[in-house]
């Protein structure tokens, strides 16, 4: 499929004034949430546990997709009822399944031309892989979610809580503490071990199913969040043109997946009437729509 236009940068969504940066959302230093305690914790244990080793096995052992055969309306049904509430968010209670249409709705009214549709695709199934925290799969959150970072290299300070990595055995080993680490200058994010997670495991499900969503779209998807480089500019020195190229679209992404929360009744929608629009986008993009995971 063809590459998707470059465009100027869209007006902002609610909660976002002229100026106002991202730090309105993803506020870590302040109790935002009745659960702030176990972010803190969540993210000590991420920090601490995903190491290039265990991200090596984890990626092997999911890579052949062989766990489970179900469509992505079985997948977004396990989201709903089993998958318990994002340990990660500081920004919200909600379940995942309100986020997904909450995001996707977002992208429609930020690129509402139907061109654009893959957009609006990518918002309402970028976090269906957290089903990973699901019985079924039984991975830990800090296995499923939360900020994405490369491993193999120095920690960068712009992830959130890096005092956590100091425990991280990674950070004693001198073939993975300096900056470029096992990686060479510009390799591109694509051939970086990035922490285990949603977002790898759903690009490795759309890969393998013979998805036909645009590369912008897989690319968002992979690494929608890697917040340390779409938001901080860290690790520009392991991105290439490509990463560079596709950051337009990650950072019109955040838009929509950041400034679309909200736990007030009136800004959940209702999926009963939302449904069939999504159905015939999926449709499009999925020609086997029943997916091997």
């Amino acid at each position: 499929m063809s590459a998707v236009a470059v465009l100027e940068p869209t007006t902002l969504l609610r909660g976002e004034k002229e100026g106002e940066k991202y730090g309105a959302f993803r506020d870590f230093s302040k109790n935002q949430v009745k659960h702030f305690d176990k972010i803190a914790l969540f993210y000590k244990e991420l920090h601490e546990k995903q190491t290039v080793e265990y991200v090596t096995r984890k990626r092997a052992e999911y890579a052949p997709l062989n766990k489970k055969v179900m469509t992505l309306w079985e997948a977004f049904d396990m989201l709903e009822k089993g998958t318990p509430v994002d340990e990660s968010d500081p920004d919200t209670d909600s379940s995942q399944d309100v986020h997904s249409y909450q995001t996707a709705e977002a992208c429609r009214r930020l690129y509402p031309d139907e061109k654009y549709d893959w957009f609006h695709l990518t918002g309402f199934i970028h976090d269906v892989a957290k089903i990973l925290s699901h019985p079924f799969f039984g991975e830990p959150q800090w296995a499923s979610v939360g900020d994405k970072n490369p491993v193999g290299c120095a920690f960068s300070e712009f992830i959130v809580y890096p005092e956590f990595f100091q425990a991280n055995p990674n950070s004693q080993n001198p073939r993975f503490n300096t900056k470029f680490g096992i990686y060479q200058p510009h390799c591109g994010f694509d051939n970086v071990l990035m922490n285990w997670g949603h977002d790898e495991y759903l690009y490795m499900v759309l890969k393998g199913n013979g998805c036909t969503l645009p590369e912008e779209s897989l690319y968002v998807l992979r690494y929608h969040s890697f917040y340390a480089w779409h938001q901080h500019g860290a690790y520009e020195h392991l991105a290439n043109e490509k990463d560079k190229k596709f950051l337009f679209w990650q950072k019109e992404f955040q838009k929509s997946d950041l400034y679309s929360k909200s736990d007030k009744p009136e800004d959940k929608p209702d999926p009963k009437k939302l449904r069939g629009y999504y159905e015939k986008l999926i449709a499009k993009y999925f020609p086997n729509p029943v997916l091997r995971w």
